[in-house]
């Protein structure tokens, strides 16, 4: 199941008003004050929701209470759930997968498993009037650096790729939180999860994945390193 804490700003954003009476999809009696201490099954995922205006349209930020990795979801329909839920279904798998074969983690994908474990997930959803300080610390962050990257373009993504990639670089940035030993990456967590949750790896299986992908994110910093040497010594050569 797919559960959406709403902060008050998001619950706003999910509600309407009809013949003078307040429809919403948020529950404002959660199954427990803290998120963490929800009984849940395997195939749930904790999600917060945050919602801000920038250049007069709705934005809603989302974050993986447990990882920390996050989609932005620019111009969304006031008060459509459905319409929000197929978008981030959407977005969630679309960055996760092309992220793992980005980091050679295709041997370890299963689509069967995955498609399989996905609907189950998916299926149902709930939304709960509830927050989280360390994810919402988090979220704000995000906000500010979306709107500031909003302020210097002048405009919102006008697509979906370039949405995903203001999302991988937002993923791509370490954090911290409570009882991480210490800065991860979200990209990386996330990874891990789907690996484990989704794709059914064991340890051992996910400690080779885990490697696999750190080996990659090495060789590929040191290819844009290379040709970020290259261009500099080319500039510099004609000058």
């Amino acid at each position: 199941m797919l559960i959406f804490n709403c902060t008050e700003a998001a619950s706003k954003f999910f509600s309407r008003v009809h013949k003078g009476k307040k429809i919403t999809p948020v529950d404002t009696n959660p199954p427990s004050s803290i998120i963490e201490d929800d009984e849940l099954s395997g195939a749930d995922e904790q999600w917060l929701v945050h919602a801000i205006t920038v250049q007069r349209k709705h934005v809603l930020l989302v974050i993986h209470v447990q990882t920390r990795y996050c989609l932005i979801f620019a111009d969304a329909k006031k008060a459509d759930t459905e319409d929000f839920v197929d978008r981030f279904v959407d977005r969630w798998v679309k960055g996760i997968v092309i992220n793992a074969h980005h980091h050679d983690l295709g041997q370890w994908l299963n689509p069967e498993l995955m498609l399989a474990r996905l609907k189950q997930t998916c299926e149902h959803q709930r939304f709960y009037r509830r927050s989280h300080r360390s994810a919402q610390k988090h979220i704000d962050e995000i906000a500010w650096i979306f709107q500031d990257k909003v302020a210097h373009t002048g405009s919102l993504p006008p697509d979906e790729i370039t949405a995903m990639v203001f999302d991988e670089q937002m993923n791509d940035t370490p954090r911290n939180s409570k009882g991480a030993k210490s800065y991860y990456f979200p990209n990386e967590e996330m990874a891990l999860h789907w690996l484990r949750h989704y794709c059914f790896l064991d340890d051992v299986q996910l400690h080779a994945a885990k490697e696999r992908r750190q080996q990659m994110v090495r060789e590929i910093a040191a290819l844009e390193r290379e040709a970020w040497l290259e261009k500099y010594e080319q500039e510099n050569s004609n000058s």
